[in-house]
């Protein structure tokens, strides 16, 4: 057959196949596979179409593919087909999904086609085994296809299927996946680490408003299999993973990490501001190198590093390992919260649940501890004669709780305290007090001094008084101001001024406090940095979101 008369023979099939849509019935779920050609793309098809039928000897075609699992959507289906190995020389029916448009459609070169590399597309699209339906066409024409005649009826069984489990939304995480690709591992288990990673996908619901995963392979140099905004469906990953082959080397993990801290955390790869940063380095045996200045750097990054061991050395091969206690240094905390140990890769089922249930405990999950240990923190409590003695130690304690959340050191977070009613006192600054059992000491200890209330002028004296360059650490600057009633004097101004000096300020009201102060004093957005109670006794219940407010601020500031 020539060239032209197969391009011909092509070409009337995608006509034909276009027609069947069009005249079809919405029932397309029980519809036969539309026949297309072999250069038929998922965008030139309609978005009711589900099953198609690709002809034979589309290898010999030069079709266009873009993407790896996840196709963009200008990819010619077919193409698509016998890249991800469901189709082959003799083609057959395929089933289309659609899927969101995403940016970094990855290449790679399987089943004879070599797809192409894009960097976004507003569509996309994967393609499965077509599941069996009534009268389903083949490329063969047969007479045993004409339905006999008479009254007799075939009842139609629909497959039904499970839905698939919605994303964990309460679990909003950005992670890496380091893979261990090193000699040591070897090709089994290589493939029993890819199967286990699957499963951990699917255990996390990843998803586009959920957890998000991306794959490094570390070996003797890293690299990155996919990123975060590639694939967002627990079966597009676990695809993914299949195509993702083995590279052998050192097992260079601290280098992995490295490379994942500086390449991989990208907003143009989909990672989301806000969100915890997570690399999970899988090691098999041992590293080959250091991790302690890569995890230094991850942790400095706002990034939580967990380390999962496998087949740890026995006490032969212990004079063979670098460092042995590389796991406690490359975490930031050594308490078995971010490590985990499993025995081989061959029992692994019962580690799949604990791993991602550490991965989402979101509270658990800024050891990385840069919102914790990297601020500068300013307390401005309203000592005024309506707030009396009683109330005003319930405003210390208050302080005192959100105080505790960081860690204070003279290499760490600091804190500092002023009090004001028309006048106003400096009660500590930030390099007075710099371990924590003595900072929350002098918060307790401020003693009340009654008067009056001028809010405004005691913002401006803590510009000037408290935030000075020389008192307080490298890190971000926060302002808590409460107070329970109307200020005398203008609160905007001075507001504005410290923010402007890149002071982010919390304002807590009580009692009498009027709600246009707060707002008026509080960072932008001033819904999630206002709060107000009636009484002093609530004022407690604004100890964590005050905490997670400022962590937040500082991720993403970040």
């Amino acid at each position: 057959m020539s060239s032209l008369t197969m391009s011909a023979r092509f070409t009337v099939l995608h006509v034909l196949g276009i027609l069947s849509l069009t005249c079809s019935s919405s029932g397309s779920e029980l519809s036969v596979p539309v026949p297309i050609s072999c250069g038929t793309r998922a965008a030139d098809l309609p978005d009711s179409t589900q099953r198609v039928l690709c002809p034979a000897n589309c290898t010999l075609w030069k079709m266009s593919v873009f993407g790896s699992g996840v196709y963009a959507s200008v990819s010619s289906v077919c193409g698509a087909g016998v890249h991800s190995g469901i189709i082959g020389v003799s083609g057959g029916p395929l089933q289309i999904q659609r899927r969101q448009g995403r940016t970094n459609y990855l290449s790679s070169y399987a089943h004879g086609i070599q797809s192409q590399t894009l960097s976004r597309w507003s569509a996309s699209f994967t393609v499965a085994r077509a599941t069996s339906s009534p009268m389903e066409v083949s490329s063969q024409t047969s007479s045993s296809s004409i339905p006999a005649s008479g009254p007799v009826k075939k009842t139609v069984k629909k497959n039904l299927k499970k839905p698939p489990a919605a994303e964990n939304r309460d679990c909003q995480v950005d992670i890496a996946l380091l893979l261990d690709g090193s000699y040591h591992i070897g090709q089994r288990r290589f493939n029993l680490q890819k199967n286990f990673i699957g499963r951990l996908a699917a255990m996390l619901k990843v998803g586009p408003d959920g957890p998000r995963v991306g794959v490094v392979q570390a070996s003797e140099s890293p690299r990155t299999e996919f990123y975060l905004g590639n694939y967002s469906m627990p079966k597009d990953v676990s695809f993914a993973l299949k195509e993702v082959t083995y590279i052998g080397g050192n097992t260079n993990t601290g280098k992995a990490i490295l490379y994942t801290v500086r390449n991989f955390f990208n907003p143009e790869y989909g990672v989301r501001r806000g969100h915890p940063r997570i690399i999970v380095a899988f090691v098999d045996g041992w590293p080959s190198d250091n991790l302690e200045d890569a995890a230094v750097m991850a942790r400095e990054s706002g990034i939580n590093v967990f380390i999962v061991s496998v087949a740890k050395p026995i006490p032969e091969e212990m004079g063979l390992v670098r460092d042995q206690d590389y796991m406690k240094k490359a975490v930031c905390k050594d308490n078995g919260f971010f490590t985990m140990s499993m025995p081989s890769w061959f029992s692994t089922n019962k580690f799949v649940k604990p791993l991602a249930q550490k991965l989402c405990s979101v509270d658990q999950l800024l050891c990385s501890k840069t919102c914790y240990n990297s601020v500068n923190l300013g307390f401005l409590i309203d000592g005024s004669s309506s707030v009396g003695d009683a109330n005003f130690r319930l405003v210390l304690s208050l302080l005192s709780s959100i105080a505790r959340n960081f860690d204070i050191s003279d290499i760490g977070s600091r804190v500092g305290a002023i009090q004001f009613t028309y006048d106003q006192r400096l009660e500590f600054g930030f390099n007075e007090h710099t371990r924590k059992d003595d900072a929350l000491r002098a918060i307790q200890n401020i003693p009340y001094m009654s008067g009056g209330t001028a809010t405004g002028d005691a913002i401006t004296y803590a510009v000037e008084n408290l935030f000075q360059p020389r008192t307080m650490g490298m890190g971000k600057k926060y302002l808590v101001i409460v107070t329970d009633g109307q200020s005398y004097d203008d609160v905007r101004g001075p507001a504005i001024a410290a923010q402007r000096a890149g002071i982010t300020v919390f304002a807590v009201g009580v009692a009498w406090a009027p709600m246009e102060d707060l707002r008026a004093m509080a960072s932008e957005p001033k819904d999630t940095h206002t709060f107000f109670t009636r009484e002093f006794t609530g004022l407690e219940q604004f100890e964590q979101p005050i905490v997670r407010g400022i962590c937040r601020d500082f991720t993403e500031s970040n």
